[in-house]
């Protein structure tokens, strides 16, 4: 359908989902249903409150792997690549080289769809993602995709009642960025 090719057949049958809408996956709790069974041992854990995944420094912990590597990225501040032309620093070296590519103007990555180039590769990847709608990060909360992780954690912070966007002017706190930048007009 999308042309995307896989290495094994039951991941070419989970990503047929994404184009079929199937969810075989049921929670016997709520009755929401997911493509993947791990997504449906995530969701279950809302249930049960269970958060298998800690974080060895601080100990706060967490219902899914992707969050606790997220969170931990907060513990290292070690950066060890930084950019001669401005000044930005990087803790890994293939973000660095990346990077340099904003300064040398290099595109090595070109979508075969509509021919745009990009600086990396997950740039590409998440582009291609305009022309197939692939949602691959889904909420275990209520299930919606989204193309980005970035969004995805965005959301979250509606079910989990966090508001970390505090207006400077009236204190007044927001689920995300945009939302407070409309209500900082209002001042």
């Amino acid at each position: 359908e999308c042309g995307k090719s896989f290495s094994l057949k039951s991941l070419l049958i989970c990503h047929q989902r994404i184009h079929t809408r199937k969810r075989p996956y049921e929670c016997g709790e709520c009755g929401k249903s997911f493509r993947k069974k791990s997504l449906l041992i995530c969701h279950q854990r809302t249930h049960t409150s269970e958060r298998p995944y800690e974080c060895g420094e601080c100990g706060k912990s967490f219902r899914q792997k992707f969050f606790l590597i997220c969170h931990q990225s907060t513990h290292s501040r070690e950066r060890s690549y930084e950019c001669g032309e401005c000044g930005k620093s990087f803790r890994l070296k293939s973000l660095y080289i990346c990077h340099q590519r904003i300064h040398t103007g290099e595109r090595p990555f070109k979508c075969p769809e509509c021919q745009k180039r990009f600086h990396s590769s997950s740039d590409l990847l998440l582009h291609q993602r305009i022309h197939t709608d692939e949602r691959p990060f889904l909420c275990p909360e209520c299930g919606k995709g989204f193309k980005q992780s970035s969004t995805l954690v965005t959301h979250l912070h509606i079910h989990n009642g966090e508001r970390p966007y505090k207006c400077p002017q009236c204190q007044k706190r927001f689920h995300t960025i945009s939302s407070l930048r409309l209500h900082e007009r209002i001042h």
